[in-house]
């Protein structure tokens, strides 16, 4: 079944001889493959591109092994380009290669090749592009599947699609199984035999047992503010092991660079500024957080909390948490306490505040909600999302209350 993956296709499309190495970077297994080499690559000969004008590098492949070395590979694509007219190379998987840097900014060099790669690795972004290229690397970030597309290829009825969406997650073969057997084996495998071994690999870690129980800590805590030194004492107390907060923070970056995990910092909305510890931790695709628990802990309101975070990265928004000091009042005097905004979105000069709410049952429960968004002093769209069914309204105050199903399948609301 094809899965149409329209919002980067015409990223893409529209990054089309801009002189720039195109970066398509995500989390292994996210697609970037079959939107490189099948929907880009189909885009382009129907577009009247001859088909040895197209060339095609897979570097995961055992088969194209030779390639990984960084001279070998670029004279195959020199020996490649048959004449003065535009030829596209399509280089998957690029951080397998050594010196790979060197070789990208080689292929700058040809004025009739356009370049596209695709990677897994952050470091590789956010470190080399930047000092390597020097603003000639332009990346465009692959997700799992968000909810609409995910309807679109396979829902009928919403309420079914957003069960099997937030147990399952959106991870394309995985969604492409038959069965939730094969569902849940999958996303087991994919950290075992994948994700786990890739970590191994690149940082030389003799023994995953730690990494893999801090991930299953992190999993169970979606949603939590996380600190490390609290995760050493836990470890020590409850585990028995010496594991240092360091420790803890280097592995959490590990899981970070291989794009499983999305670090979200706080920010004092009234002091405007970072507060960087502890902070949060979302799963880039929910069914791959859910494997990790064996599925145990399928705890809805969590769950929707990091879809709508995901949601809002795939639509190019930074995110982060609010946090607001404000005095309540006890009896005859005032206390101070903090309070949190699930999630500033930013992009531009466009900024919103959103709670997220699966539901809001009572009185007292909508002024829970909406109490941190009107201790806000600003113009900003205020907006709750709540998984009720409901018309979009807005209240006195200008706060947007809408229904999750509006929110994942409208981005125009």
């Amino acid at each position: 079944m094809k899965i149409a993956r329209d919002r980067y296709l015409n990223q893409i499309i529209s990054h089309k001889h801009n002189g720039l190495i195109k970066i398509i970077s995500g989390i292994r297994r996210s697609g970037k493959s079959y939107l490189l080499s099948e929907l880009f690559q189909k885009h382009l000969l129907g577009s009247g591109v001859k088909k040895d004008h197209i060339i095609h590098l897979a570097l995961d492949d055992y088969a194209k092994r030779e390639y990984r070395n960084p001279d070998n590979c670029y004279q195959y694509v020199k020996a490649s380009i048959k004449d003065e007219k535009m030829h596209y190379l399509l280089l998957d998987e690029v951080q397998m290669m050594g010196n790979f840097e060197d070789v990208l900014n080689g292929f700058l060099h040809i004025k009739n090749l356009d370049v596209y790669v695709t990677g897994s690795n952050s470091k590789f972004l956010s470190t080399d592009v930047v000092t390597e290229f020097r603003g000639r690397g332009d990346e465009i970030r692959v997700f799992p599947l968000s909810f609409k597309e995910f309807f679109d290829a396979f829902g009928d009825h919403f309420e079914d699609a957003w069960r099997q969406y937030y147990t399952f997650g959106g991870m394309p073969l995985a969604v492409l199984q038959n069965t939730d057997d094969e569902k849940v084996k999958y996303l087991k495998d994919l950290f075992l035999e994948t994700y786990f071994k890739d970590i191994e690999e690149r940082n030389n870690i003799k023994n995953n047992q730690e990494l893999s129980e801090l991930t299953d800590i992190i999993a169970s805590c979606v949603g939590c503010l996380i600190n490390p030194q609290k995760l050493s004492d836990t470890f020590q107390t409850l585990k028995h092991s010496d594991i240092s907060a360091p420790t803890i923070k280097t592995y959490l970056n590990y899981l970070e660079d291989s794009f499983i995990l999305d670090k979200v910092l706080r920010y004092d909305i009234k002091g405007k500024k970072y507060i960087n510890t502890p902070s949060k931790y979302y799963f880039t695709d929910v069914g791959l957080r859910n494997a990790r628990l064996h599925f145990r802990q399928l705890e809805e309101s969590h769950l929707m909390e990091n879809v709508i975070y995901n949601e809002l990265k795939i639509r190019g928004f930074e995110v982060d948490i609010g946090e607001l000091d404000i005095y309540e009042k006890t009896n005859e005097s005032y206390k101070p306490k903090k309070i949190e905004v699930d999630f500033i979105a930013n992009k531009g000069n466009k900024k919103y505040y959103i709670q997220s709410a699966l539901s809001m049952p009572t009185e007292e429960k909508q002024i829970q909600e909406k109490r941190p968004l009107l201790k806000i002093n600003d113009s900003f769209k205020k907006i709750i999302v709540t998984k009720n069914d409901i018309m979009p309204y807005f209240d006195d105050n200008g706060i947007l209350t809408l229904g999750l199903k509006d929110f994942l399948l409208q981005d125009e609301l």
